[in-house]
């Protein structure tokens, strides 16, 4: 492997590294030499976790050098060491900077969104020349392999019943962690989460306690970052940060995380369900007491119960639930579904009524966590103990820190300064009205009130962790701009800066800003014209033209599910969705986690069937599909962004949020520190549209096109927002057709540059005649059908016209269509001149009656070979669902019949002698090719009268198209003289210019 020189830092790189790869790493090593915090910004495709774990990982054997240097150096006896200065031994061993011992030397935590992006950055750690000692850690919910504790529906509850069984040593995994963790095939290796649970069941262990085993003697740590932003987390995987390192990747993220992970929502349900268990609990401890013969209250519970808790501790929780629900509901709010809001020093005022307070916050916490343990494992109506685990979360969190320190367990501490506490009426069922119980409140019968507890400073969490010793602070993304302002939300000092270019060449991607649709209407995402109908209609009428001229897959993010679903649903109306997928199958974003899986891996594997025309991936903006997830090479060659995906202006969090931002930088001293709430409002559009972007290019050598649809995208202010790589690209069209015209010349100019990458393989087994698929799916409470269909995930789509049911095949419903007639085992000859040499050959039958305005699917996208349909299948008027991997019949096929309409008109408006005439020059036209000649022999025959020269445009319109339109041409808008419907645009996959693959009006009218 190559190894260059950065700072004094050998650093082995897999490859020789780009100019960018190289700035990079010199940044890194900045922050880590000089113990300063970075915020590096980086495109996806610009290998920057391979960077960082090789620039980190280097730095460190560099220190640990040093630290062996050093103690040689002690250790000889003579001039030549005892005189040589530390700072000889390099830029790293400074004075000061090298550690005592090897056991000091900085811990490095690499921390990331989820657990799966974990795993690809520690496949990238296979891929290096380092072997660092490596830990990743999980949850007991992705790594306990007990049967009994598996089986318990909740986390915490899996928690519970973990811990009462390691107190007991009831678990044989847990016994063999400390034989066995030692183990070398255990502990040199580089395993990531499923390799824990695989190494687990071999060596039946506990793969959750091998990872805290392995963590103590860890180079690095892998961690979800949630792990380090909750103090609550960080106590239960005892996460010591005092001179670590740490990185957090996907960054982009972090400022949402922070807010959430010192936040809180408690709802009536939550209070009422733990008084629920807290009375299921007192009268079984009451009625063991009675049978003992002991007297109530006096004394422990009976042994026999397993809890160790006296009967007057259970009523002083009781009460003191009772008082919280009592002191909720006492807070006037004004009328309507409008909360109240109040400064964030008010929850220990309220807490405080129900004698929830820093000095009794112990013991009930005690209480709480013995009578969730002692109904750990059980089953029943009244052992849901989520409510208590929740309310005891809310304490930690509330009283997280000591009051002297200033944190948010302070009232008059500056902690508190960064929340607001807003009630608010529970819009969810009144489930406390259901509790029959002698100690209820007359309170709890109403409608509930949620308190809310909002952290709306991102830079509290990050302080937290200046505080806890961390020594170096990077953050890192492909999407962090504008990064100033990032930077700025965090409230602490980032030194270290950089936007980096990306690696790519300008013929790589193409970058549009499309104000207008084919139609010419204003395309708008704003709250007064999304759901316009004008604004919908264009919206498709761009969607189906961007997806005639992308190939393979096709990426479309709304910025919302309500957009999104709104959108379907005027399409389908009009039968718009058929007319789409007979271009790509439309795949949908489903909104829970249990289809998605199936979704992403139909999409896959119809990209890459043999012959497929591709597919297009509707999602939104911050949804599954926006990040995390890889549409490399054909799997995303373009992406559509239909809008700029403003948070809900009038919920409340966003209200205060802007609002606090204003208080805050109106503040003297403040304003530099914080951004303004107009600023942090557009910021949130814009990062949302930067993520969706960086889907678009994965390598160095991928390329694709982006398509930003939306008027407010032509505005420099918006432009400005986009990441620094992009913005050199963009340009913004004032007409469709010059938008088409330009991406068919860049799909033709970057296809033929760039050295084709083969499609992600195909799910194996996914598309046999069988319909059975040869791969494991994840559990879903979605069958595969349904999850593939378009439009199970949008309710108001399910309800299908009667006689249009969905079939029950076995393969997964990868888009869905309607047969309204037979279809021809061969595509019908296309343009015009090719039904005049082939009209006589063919019988029109009754399905191929074409008329203006009007035109059947006949080239749908799935379809099975006809000669495997039943005959009464392809007769009737079903709804067809087809998955196969053979080749397929063209996308698009010529109308024979409207050829001969118009051949109808024109020998109905010339004479017998003229139309031969006519007849003869088109067969002419179509042996030589010769344009002008045409055009002088037809001339003649319509010039004469006004009213024929439709007929003529007609005949030579399309001949002057720049892509090499369609014979038909009057219904070509790719800018030629003389095309007419501005709802369509020529295809730029059209042969020599004379092979039309574009269908007629009809197909886009609504």
């Amino acid at each position: 492997m190559p190894k260059i020189t950065l700072s004094g830092v050998t650093v082995d790189f897999p490859f020789q590294p780009y100019r960018c790869q190289e700035e990079y790493m010199s940044k890194v090593l900045e922050c880590l030499q000089k113990k300063v915090n970075g915020v590096l910004e980086s495109p996806t495709g610009t290998g920057k976790t391979l960077c960082l774990l090789c620039t980190t990982l280097a730095w460190r054997e560099h220190l640990r050098d040093a630290v062996s240097a050093r103690r040689i150096a002690e250790r000889v006896r003579g001039e030549l060491f005892l005189d040589r200065p530390l700072s000889s031994w390099g830029n790293v061993a400074s004075e000061g900077d090298v550690p005592a011992c090897h056991a000091d030397l900085p811990k490095i935590i690499y921390a990331s969104r989820t657990h799966s992006q974990l795993t690809q950055v520690i496949s990238e750690l296979r891929n290096t020349s380092y072997r660092p000692r490596v830990c990743v850690l999980g949850s007991r919910e992705q790594l306990c392999i007990h049967p009994e504790v598996k089986k318990q529906e909740s986390n915490h509850m899996q928690v519970h019943l973990c811990r009462k069984k390691v107190a007991s040593r009831s678990c044989h995994f847990y016994n063999n962690v400390e034989e066995k963790s030692l183990e070398q095939e255990l502990a040199t290796p580089i395993l990531d989460i499923e390799d824990l649970v695989r190494s687990g069941n071999k060596h039946k262990l506990c793969p959750y306690y091998l990872a805290r085993n392995l963590k103590q003697q860890a180079d690095i740590i892998f961690m979800p970052y949630n792990y380090l932003l909750d103090a609550k987390s960080r106590r239960a995987h005892g996460i010591d940060l005092k001179g670590t390192v740490v990185i957090f990747d996907e960054a982009h993220n972090v400022e949402k995380m922070c807010e959430e992970a010192a936040s809180f929502d408690l709802t009536p349900h939550d209070v009422a369900s733990g008084l629920d268990v807290i009375s299921q609990v007192l009268e079984e401890q009451t009625k063991a007491a009675q049978q003992a013969g002991l007297q109530l209250g006096v004394g422990e519970g009976s042994p026999s119960t397993g809890l160790n808790l006296e009967l007057e501790d259970l009523a002083k929780l009781k009460m003191i639930l009772l008082r919280l629900e009592g002191a909720i509901d006492a807070v006037e709010l004004p009328g309507g579904d409008s909360g109240v809001t109040k400064p964030g020093s008010y929850i220990f005022e309220l807490f405080a009524e129900a004698q929830i307070t820093c000095q009794t916050k112990g013991c009930i916490l005690d209480s709480l966590d013995q009578l969730i343990q002692h109904l750990a494992g059980r089953t029943g109506l009244f052992t849901n103990t989520a409510g208590l685990q929740k309310l005891a979360d809310i304490i930690q969190s509330v009283f997280s820190a000591d009051p002297a320190e200033g944190g948010p367990g302070s009232a008059t501490g500056p902690g508190s300064q960064y929340y607001k506490v807003h009630i608010h009426p529970d819009a969810g069922p009144r489930r406390t009205a259901q509790r029959s119980d002698a100690w209820n409140t007359t309170a709890a019968r109403k409608q509930g009130k949620v308190l809310s507890y909002w952290c709306f400073s991102p830079g509290h969490s990050m302080r937290e962790l200046v505080r806890q010793g961390v020594r170096t602070l990077i953050l890192t993304s492909g999407t962090l701009a504008p990064v100033s302002s990032f930077a700025l939300e965090m409230q602490i000092p980032f030194p270290v800066f950089l936007e980096n270019p990306h690696v790519i060449d300008k013929h790589q991607i193409w970058v549009g800003v499309i104000p207008r649709g084919p139609d010419g209407a204003q395309l708008s995402s704003a709250f007064d014209k999304r759901f316009s109908d004008e604004c919908l209609s264009s919206l498709g009428k761009a969607l189906g033209n961007i997806a005639r001229v992308v190939p393979h897959g096709l990426l479309v993010f709304f910025p919302s599910y309500p957009v999104m679903e709104k959108s379907l649903e005027f399409w389908q109306a009009r039968d718009f969705t058929r007319k789409l997928e007979a271009l790509k199958p439309l795949f949908v974003e489903p909104r829970s986690k249990g289809g998605f899986s199936e979704v992403m891996a139909a999409y896959y594997a119809r990209v890459a069937a043999p012959g497929s025309s591709g597919a297009a991936f509707l999602a939104v903006c911050r949804g599954k599909a926006s990040e995390g997830l890889d549409f490399a090479d054909a799997n995303g060659r373009g992406v559509m962004v239909t809008g700029l995906p403003y948070p809900p202006r009038l919920d409340p969090r966003v209200v205060l949020k802007m609002q606090f931002l204003d208080e805050m930088r109106g503040q003297g001293g403040a304003a530099g520190q914080f951004l303004s709430g107009h600023d942090w409002y557009r910021q949130q559009a814009s990062r949302a549209v930067n993520q969706a972007i960086g889907r678009v290019i994965r390598h160095r050598h991928d390329y694709g096109a982006v398509f930003l649809c939306d008027h407010r995208f032509a505005y420099p202010d918006a432009r400005a927002q986009l990441p620094s790589w992009v913005r050199p690209h963009v340009k913004v069209y004032d007409s469709f057709g010059h938008v088409v015209r330009d991406v068919a010349q860049f799909f033709r100019v970057a296809q033929k540059t760039m050295s084709l990458l083969a499609p992600r393989a195909a799910v194996p087994g996914l598309g046999t005649e069988e319909g059975s698929a040869a791969v494991a799916m994840s559990p879903s409470p979605l069958p595969t059908r349904k999850a593939m269909s378009l439009d199970v995930h949008v309710p108001s789509l399910r309800q299908r016209h009667s006689g249009s049911p969905v079939t029950a095949d076995a393969e997964g419903s990868l888009c869905v269509e309607y047969e309204q007639e037979a279809v021809r085992a061969q595509c019908r000859p296309r343009g015009l001149l090719a039904a005049l040499e082939h009209s006589e050959q063919l019988a029109e039958g009754p399905g191929d009656k074409a008329i203006p305005g009007e035109e059947e699917a006949h080239c749908p996208t799935l379809l099975a070979p006809r000669e495997k349909r039943p005959a009464d299948e392809q007769r009737g008027k079903r709804k067809k669902v087809r998955l196969v991997s053979g080749p397929e019949e063209p996308a698009a096929c010529a109308e024979t019949g409207r050829a001969k309409l118009f051949m109808a008109a024109v020998k109905q408006a010339l004479s017998q002698a003229s139309f031969d005439a006519f007849t003869r020059a088109l067969r002419d036209y179509k042996s030589s090719d010769d344009l002008a000649a045409l055009a002088t022999r037809l001339g003649p025959l319509f010039a004469e009268d006004p009213k024929k020269h439709s007929l003529l445009r007609g005949a030579l319109a399309c001949r002057g198209c720049p892509l090499g339109g369609p014979t038909l041409g009057p219904w070509c808008s790719c800018g030629a003289r003389g095309h007419r419907d501005p709802g369509l645009t020529c295809s730029p996959e059209t042969g020599r210019g004379r092979t039309p693959v574009l269908a007629p009006p009809s197909r886009w009218s609504l």
